[in-house]
């Protein structure tokens, strides 16, 4: 007995939206039972609706009307062989397989493509935008070759080809990393900036690998090879004294004075990420504690998601009085920033500007008491870290309390002890 299909293929006319044409796109509807859902694919063909009847929703097309047709039968069928070949079935096989040209596995740009498109997809934007400026960097420097080569040559008639759509993976050798790296210190970028574009690159040859895309062989990563450069980690933490400047700091502008309110907020509730502390709801409030899920980890951690706990002081309490909205639902938002209504894009620029806004103010409140002109939000979770563990907190403590899977992570949010409390170390050894 012929086991029942998992999936199935028409044409489809797509006429919520008209075109410049005045005519619609032709699409690949794709539809599986188990479970149900349905997924609609671009094509180049577009028709009026007459058009389409005539070619398509007849069983007899007029003369010059069958060319056409075939045309439409050939994707169908093409679609349907690709589709036959998956066992199972899934939409992501089956994209990756329709709309995959020749020579696309061994294409660099092409899997940062589907990289990009997967982490969209699964609401992880900040990722996204890491590989899109990743694959733009790896185009710009490779335009800039080609621009530098014609330069030569000495040959003005030829265009260089500034952007660049085949890179392969054999080409990304260890000098070719180097000479990347070069490109980019020569363009005044920091070594943590070389690091953000070329994480994502060496994620994509693990990847690719792993998919026995590529021979292990080919991998340019690792000792003896090229390795990533690592910037040495900058202490992003304010001093007890700092810190009491800042709160003492009188603000020339309401935005300032709300900006030190949030960052105080932040640094009061362990170092609480902005992300995190947008999406805070009231039913995140329980018994004068925060208890929520980090967002980060909801995606990259699913198989141990440990909440985060926070227990409100005096100074969290009244700030959450002060600025949380008047609804009380438990599944109203705490600070009325996000709405319900935002799809998870929307709260990404949500965040991303609100971030940017109490970071400008921020320092420029500290710009103006003498503080350290970078001071930003993400200052408020390494002076706590800093501060919690010179007050005699522990690395396993101050790590619980920052949701870390691991405590060199801590270790390198910790500014170290001030000079006093070094000094009384080696001043007190003979005290025997």
């Amino acid at each position: 007995m012929e086991s029942e299909k998992d999936y199935f293929i028409n044409l489809f006319l797509d006429t919520r939206r008209e075109l410049r044409s005045h005519k619609y796109p032709v699409k690949l509807r794709v539809f599986t039972p188990f479970p149900r859902k349905q997924k609609l694919y671009q094509t180049k063909f577009e028709y009026t609706e007459k058009e389409f009847q005539s070619i398509w929703g007849t069983t007899k097309p007029r003369e010059e009307s069958k060319p056409k047709r075939v045309e439409l039968q050939a994707m169908l069928d093409q679609a349907e062989e690709v589709a036959s070949k998956l066992k199972p079935f899934s939409f992501e096989t089956f994209e990756k397989a329709i709309y995959q040209r020749k020579g696309d596995d061994t294409n660099v740009f092409y899997h940062y493509q589907l990289a990009i498109k997967r982490y969209k997809e699964n609401r992880q934007y900040g990722t996204a935008s890491n590989y899109d400026l990743s694959v733009k960097a790896i185009k710009n420097f490779l335009a800039n070759k080609d621009l530098k080569k014609q330069k030569k040559e000495d040959s003005p008639k030829q265009e260089p080809e500034t952007e660049p759509d085949f890179l392969l993976f054999r080409e990304i050798t260890p000098s070719w990393l180097t000479r990347f790296e070069n490109y980019l210190l020569e363009q005044k970028r920091s070594y943590t900036t070389v690091g953000i574009y070329l994480r994502p690159l060496r994620a994509i040859f693990n990847a690719a690998i792993s998919e026995k895309i590529i021979e292990p062989t080919l991998y340019p990563f690792g000792r003896k090879r090229y390795e990533i450069p690592k910037s040495s980690v900058v202490k992003k933490a304010l001093s007890k004294e700092q810190l009491k400047t800042l709160f003492e700091a009188i603000s020339q502008t309401e935005s300032q004075r709300i900006a030190k309110d949030y960052w105080f907020f932040l640094y009061n509730c362990a170092g609480l990420n902005i992300k995190d502390m947008l999406s805070l709801k009231y039913k995140n409030l329980q018994d004068n504690k925060l208890v929520y899920i980090r967002e980060k980890t909801k995606r990259t951690s699913k198989a141990n998601l440990m909440p985060v706990v926070v227990h409100l002081n005096e100074y969290s309490t009244k700030f959450i009085k002060k600025y949380g909205s008047i609804k009380n639902d438990p599944e109203d938002y705490i600070f009325d920033i996000y709405k319900p209504e935002m799809n998870e894009m929307e709260k990404f620029k949500k965040s991303g500007l609100f971030t940017r806004v109490l970071n400008e103010n921020i320092k420029k409140l500290a710009n103006a008491n003498g503080l350290p002109d970078e001071l930003s939000s993400y200052w408020s979770r390494h002076s706590f870290a800093t501060l919690a563990i010179r007050s005699g907190a522990s690395l396993e403590q101050i790590s619980q309390a920052l949701n870390h899977h691991d405590v060199s992570t801590t270790k390198s949010y910790f500014a170290g002890f001030e000079d006093e409390t070094m000094k009384q170390l080696t001043a007190n050894l003979m005290n025997f």
